[in-house]
């Protein structure tokens, strides 16, 4: 995963038993993120259209994957990252005052991931070239989820990914 070079990844030594949710310093806030907004794996978490608002919906896809769902930190690690692209794309590119985050398990082992904004404009994959600092979200996205898309609504769009997780 980017980012993650050299980085040592106890979860990835351990076989096929995945880790459990242990409690953590960042816990406490993702618990209050929860409190505050909602579980976006019962229904959809409306959040302010703001950079600050990727950190929120990053503690909930945490918690929601790993305390609600018991997946361990590997794909834990994935579905925060992506969460945060979606919903960076979202805050930067739609002039919306909100926007929607929803996950759900999916037969098939699947994990789905909603992010709804009131804008029409579609999301662009760019060609990624490794001196680039900025636009590689969507090319996350194609890389590391088994699928994503679009749906345009009435008004606005969904854009979602699912990873599958029964493999992982």
């Amino acid at each position: 995963m980017a980012g993650l070079d050299g980085v040592e990844r106890p979860w990835e030594h351990g076989g096929a038993t995945a880790a459990r949710w242990v409690p953590s310093a960042d816990d406490e806030q993702a618990l209050k993120a929860l409190e505050m907004y909602g579980d976006p794996s019962v229904d959809e978490v409306r959040l302010p259209s703001r950079p600050e608002s990727a950190a929120i919906a990053r503690r909930l896809a945490q918690i929601v994957v790993m305390r609600t769902w018991g997946f361990g930190p590997q794909i834990a690690e994935d579905v925060i990252l992506l969460v945060s692209e979606l919903v960076g794309n979202a805050v930067r590119h739609t002039g919306a005052r909100a926007f929607g985050l929803r996950m759900t398990r999916r037969r098939g082992g699947r994990i789905r991931v909603d992010v709804r904004d009131p804008s029409r404009g579609l999301p662009c994959l760019m060609p990624v070239r490794p001196l680039d600092v900025s636009g590689r979200g969507l090319f996350l996205v194609e890389k590391l989820s088994d699928r994503w898309g679009v749906d345009l609504l009435p008004r606005g769009k969904n854009t979602w990914f699912e990873i599958r997780v029964t493999d992982r």
